[in-house]
């Protein structure tokens, strides 16, 4: 069985602290076995390994979110990039074309599908396995893992059952996505389950709808078409057309935590950064990123959240309509990780005639490299913490903590933490804000010939 792991989403709905490039489940709010703090998709990873499955996942994303996958998963972790950003289908699609067509996989290999940000306990992944099993002793061309609805939401799809087959499996009636919520209630009153976001499929399934829909099955050749696929959810695109689908009823403890309402009930701390509550608050919460303090007094079930982005304080009931009030928010997130660190805007301003200062203060990872990067503004660095060793004009230069210099625009360098490090860069100029998204995405490996010579 292999598994796909679904890592998209704009960041909208856990804003300020989730963005275009940062979403929800990089947000390190949770708690590992020994007390760590951890994201959400460095949760599922290690919930995968206990069960020998991280081996036989790969992750589906976009571009903006790979730096940040490598940075909490590891430079080994396997990422199949969109050539654009669309919806689960063809996402799902292009997975399905890189096993069968690259990695050579059988038509008859099981596939689950699932999201990347799950809350689950751990044996929510044994059941996983189960889908295997379903697939291999029915005829489904789907099999589905649901949960009992609590009440009749909007946000998800509901699966009507029609009868037990002669295993833990219910035969699918029908699938219906995101019914209003009169209907859902009607849903739930036929037994109806929550659909949990997975999808089991023998790959064979997958490529012959492709086909039959004249979408190519070679990797290479879908990379180029993607952009003719329906940019709609699988869900939509081939569930609901689906005649003959399973699935799997699952009792044990599953949510989305999808607003901040629903992460803060899950969180072990009321406050995560620099921040106070006071006896006489009940059920708040503070997450905080800066290094101002948050102090509350006198209110009730709210939450205070602070990045570089922006800062939220909301009711915790009103927190799941966030998304209307922030998406047309457009400036370049504050804050990014990449595979090497991470680097935050400090300070932005811009001037007269377009001319914009920006202070960022950029953390590299002991042994992390930065090469040949070629920045069209002069920066000024001043290192605040740690150690390096910097390659300018083809001089090596020992730099630690009070160490300053100026990079002139268009100034290849190459830069290597010896252990973790931290400097603070200035620049003057244009465009700053739109050129630090392209800036430093180049991670090296180790052995870069202008270190392993000289070091």
């Amino acid at each position: 069985m292999r598994i796909v792991l679904l890592s998209g989403g704009s960041g909208k709905r856990l804003w300020p602290l989730s963005n275009g490039a940062r979403a929800k489940q990089f947000l390190k709010v949770l708690k590992d076995e020994n007390g760590k703090m951890e994201s959400m998709v460095q949760r599922v990873w290690r919930q995968l390994g206990k069960y020998n499955l991280e081996d036989k996942t790969i992750v589906a994303t976009n571009s903006s979110q790979v730096e940040m996958l490598h940075n909490q998963l590891g430079q080994s972790t396997p990422v199949l990039v969109e050539p654009e950003r669309k919806d689960t289908f063809p996402a799902i699609a292009l997975a399905a074309v890189y096993l069968y067509s690259v990695e050579g996989c059988s038509v008859d290999e099981v596939v689950g599908v699932l999201p990347v940000d799950p809350f689950v306990e751990d044996h929510f992944f044994e059941t996983i396995k189960k889908l295997e099993w379903g697939l291999n002793e029915t005829d489904a061309e789907l099999a589905l893992l649901g949960v009992k609805p609590t009440y009749p939401s909007e946000k998800y799809g509901y699966i009507i059952p029609n009868g037990r087959t002669k295993s833990d499996f219910v035969k699918v009636n029908k699938f219906c996505e995101k019914p209003n919520e009169s209907l859902a209630k009607r849903l739930i009153h036929q037994q109806a389950l929550w659909n949990c976001g997975v999808f089991g499929f023998k790959l064979g399934y997958i490529i012959q709808l492709l086909k039959r829909w004249n979408v190519p099955v070679e990797y290479d050749a879908l990379l180029k078409y993607y952009g003719q696929l329906p940019s709609n959810s699988f869900d939509y695109e081939v569930v609901e057309k689906a005649s003959n689908i399973i699935a799997l009823p699952y009792a044990g403890y599953w949510k989305d935590l999808g607003t901040w309402n629903t992460l803060t009930d899950e969180m072990d701390s009321h406050v995560i950064g620099n921040g106070f509550i006071s006896d006489d608050v009940m059920e708040a919460c503070i997450v905080n990123e800066l290094d101002i303090p948050i102090v509350l007094m006198g209110v009730e079930n709210v939450v205070v959240a602070a990045s570089p982005d922006g800062l939220l304080v909301t009711d915790k009931k009103s927190s799941h309509k966030i998304k209307q009030y922030v998406s047309h928010f457009q400036d370049c997130p504050r804050y990014e990780e990449y595979a090497w660190g991470w680097r935050r805007v400090l300070e932005y301003k811009q001037k007269e005639n377009d001319a914009e200062t920006m202070t960022e203060k950029v953390h590299l990872t002991a042994g992390s490299i930065l090469n040949d990067h070629k920045n069209p503004n002069q920066e000024v660095w001043t290192v605040t913490e740690g150690e390096g060793v910097l390659v300018l004009n083809g001089e090596f230069l020992d730099i630690s903590s009070g160490f300053s210099i100026t990079i002139p625009a268009a100034e290849a360098y190459t830069l290597k933490a010896v252990g973790d490090m931290e400097f603070v860069v200035i620049q003057n100029g244009k465009q700053l804000m739109e050129n630090r998204r392209e800036k430093d995405k180049t991670v090296l490996h180790l052995e870069n010939p202008a270190f392993s010579h000289n070091l």
